[in-house]
């Protein structure tokens, strides 16, 4: 009995310690979109990428090869990683690029669309089973986005598609995640999508090269290195609680993200654009339920 308690006890400290970890990479994701929305008024998106997923391959490898040796890179589906690199990087061009025009808070609401495109996947593509209340999400969802872009405000216009395109890529790849999560570790999966992801951002960098100034890096290096904390922190999370318990914590990066914006560009989103990120959260983590 005392044992089993023990056990009990353990596991719910566990889950705790992965809900705050959750919690800080949702703190280093907002910082590192709000620094990507600085550098792509003076650099083009490719270059960001390609010098996120470089940190990211060059840490994550060390890292990996320090913990678990040559046997970090071993993998039998890098056809699967490959496929998350490509929609990591769709996503990553789509949101970079709509922070031109978008806030920052809203954008990040706006990609937390995901679960409800996964549902809809899940449902058309993989035929699985759809309750009413979940689509009733869905239908929620759709409200919370024209909430927050408002026809005939100024944030309705085709831009404001962009958000919701990384959206779609996002859903695309938590897809895919969940099939190589049956494979490989999280540090395996980490380490192959920084280096995919930088391999294909470099294919591009030489029709992008922009020579970037002091100031540039200054802003590039710790973004790299935000992003690269964030991932390092989610995998740590994973390997001691599932996604769908950990999935409702990263709501709090709407949080941070309002807080950057106001603090870094003065902006903060209107009642009715508030009101539009409630619903698209509650809307998101109705649907995030069916993988309970």
């Amino acid at each position: 009995m005392r044992a089993s308690l023990a056990l009990d006890a353990n596991s719910t400290a566990s889950r705790q310690s992965a809900a705050l970890l959750v919690c800080m990479a949702a703190l280093f994701l907002a910082i590192h979109d709000a620094m990507a929305r600085h550098l792509i008024a003076t650099l083009p998106v490719v270059m960001l990428i390609w010098g996120r997923y470089f940190l990211q391959a060059v840490l994550m490898s060390a890292w990996g090869w320090a913990r678990s040796g040559p046997a970090v890179f071993s993998t039998r589906h890098r056809g699967l990683h490959f496929l998350r690199a490509q929609c990591l990087v769709a996503l990553s061009v789509c949101f970079i690029v709509g922070l031109k025009y978008v806030p920052l808070a809203e954008a990040t609401a706006l990609n937390f669309l995901s679960p409800l495109f996964v549902l809809v996947i899940s449902r058309l593509v993989l035929r699985e089973s759809v309750v009413f209340s979940q689509w009733a999400a869905v239908a929620a969802g759709l409200v919370g986005v024209l909430m927050i872009v408002r026809p005939g405000g100024e944030l309705f216009v085709p831009a404001a598609l962009l958000p919701c395109s990384a959206a779609f890529f996002l859903s695309i790849y938590q897809l895919v995640t969940r099939a190589a999560s049956r494979f490989d570790s999280p540090a395996t999966s980490t380490i192959w999508l920084g280096i995919f992801a930088f391999l294909i951002a470099s294919l591009a960098l030489p029709l992008f090269w922009v020579t970037p100034t002091l100031d540039d890096l200054s802003w590039m290096l710790p973004m790299g290195l935000a992003g690269t904390i964030a991932h390092w922190l989610l995998a740590s999370a994973y390997q001691s609680a599932s996604p769908s318990f950990l999935a409702p914590f990263s709501y709090i990066q709407i949080v941070f993200s309002v807080f950057l914006g106001f603090v870094l560009y003065s902006t903060f989103p209107s009642f009715a654009a508030l009101g539009g990120v409630l619903l698209i959260s509650i809307s998101g983590l109705i649907a995030i339920k069916r993988y309970k």
